[in-house]
């Protein structure tokens, strides 16, 4: 029963070693022979963005930018230091789901998000980390979460994970209770039109198992939440029509460089390509990126 075990184990740590080496053959595949409906939701623009949003950004570059009055412009649940700000606009949420359908419906390769969302999109495949998601985290978000997340290294994002979740009647209804691999988690509702479905938080750091007590909050079309990845969440069951959702997992080696935030023990590393893991090797000398195989896709 034990060599058993063992067999399991060792397939899974394979398994996991192989995903970065999967995900850039299929990026590369996607690159050369997918045709985007929209190609030009790819790059970034501040037409894109809620006026709103914008006018957060601006008063958190200021000089004079502190927590409480950014606060003053968002919605914001402090016992559980949760935040809700408007993101996007209507016009290109609604484009941004009409082009991740029409390559849901390309016989181009896909990568699945995680091990607990069947339907989806990994956006670095997508070929949308340089162009649209990278910009978003550094010259948006992160004057945001600076102020929002000081101990968690919201002020030195320097990587992400980002993927499109899909909930409908006949595939994933919801999402048990779990934490993500992120020091900072911004979830943005695109649409389409749903019910029910809330998100619910339980406490941070707490063990993911059924949460007897928390707090519900309703998803908001062109609306996202801002919070922290060891904040142990969930999903609530839609009750109909079908909801896509931007996850950014927000990353900070500063922080995770000293201990892993799925397994609290300090990270041991293998080289990788791209952001990995958000783990990044300490030596002065110019290494590769890495990844931390105790971490969970």
């Amino acid at each position: 029963e034990m060599s058993c075990y063992l067999f399991q184990i060792e397939a899974e740590v394979q398994r996991r070693k192989q995903l970065i080496h999967q995900s850039a053959e299929r990026k590369a595949i996607i690159s050369q022979c997918y045709k985007p409906k929209h190609p030009d939701v790819y790059i970034l623009q501040d037409s894109f963005l809620a006026p709103k949003f914008l006018e957060i950004v601006r008063y958190c570059t200021s000089p004079d930018a502190h927590l409480d009055g950014l606060l003053r412009y968002t919605e914001s649940f402090p016992d559980k230091r949760i935040c809700r700000l408007p993101v996007f606009t209507e016009e290109f949420c609604q484009a941004f789901v009409d082009e991740l359908e029409n390559f849901e419906q390309s016989d181009m390769p896909k990568g699945r998000p995680n091990t607990m969302n069947n339907y989806g999109v990994l956006l670095n495949e997508l070929g949308m980390d340089e162009t649209f998601i990278t910009p978003l985290r550094e010259k948006y978000l992160r004057p945001i979460t600076a102020l929002l997340y000081p101990d968690l290294g919201g002020a030195c994002l320097d990587s992400h994970k980002a993927f499109v979740v899909k909930y409908s009647l006949h595939e994933d209804l919801d999402l048990s209770s779990h934490y993500d691999n992120a020091e900072v988690t911004l979830n943005v509702s695109l649409g389409k039109d749903f019910t029910e479905g809330n998100l619910y938080f339980g406490e941070f750091h707490q063990d993911p198992s059924p949460v007897p007590k928390y707090l519900e909050i309703e998803h908001v079309r062109t609306q996202g939440l801002l919070h922290r990845g060891g904040h142990i969440h969930g999903a609530l069951p839609i009750a109909s029509g079908e909801r896509w959702n931007l996850i950014i997992w927000m990353r900070s080696s500063a922080i995770r460089n000293k201990l892993c935030p799925m397994c609290n023990k300090k990270p041991e590393l293998v080289e990788a390509e791209g952001f990995g893991d958000g783990f990044t090797e300490t030596l002065e000398d110019e290494t590769p990126e890495t990844v931390n195989l105790c971490s969970v896709w």
